[in-house]
């Protein structure tokens, strides 16, 4: 499973060829998030409110690049780095 960023300790990061709808895995310490694309939700896991936010954050300045990511991991190719929240 590729990082695709990383930003206050939160990782980014999508599986080659994994189910739809297309998301992406957000990892905090012992958290997990699952979040989807387009509509960007939260649809399974627990983080922090804060870590939560950030997520929600980032993935709104980067959606158009998470969804070539997110087809690129279904063609089983390297996703590329997106980056990380300021």
């Amino acid at each position: 499973m590729p990082t695709i960023s990383m930003f206050y300790g939160i990782l980014i990061k999508m599986f080659f060829d994994d189910h739809a709808p297309p998301h992406f895995h957000a990892e905090y310490a012992e958290y997990e998030l699952v979040v989807t694309i387009s509509p960007i939700k939260i649809i399974r896991g627990e983080a922090p409110k804060r870590v939560k936010s950030m997520v929600l954050e980032w993935t709104a300045l980067h959606q158009e690049e998470l969804l070539v990511d997110w087809d690129l991991c279904k063609n089983e190719c390297t996703p590329a780095k997106i980056e990380p929240l300021e």
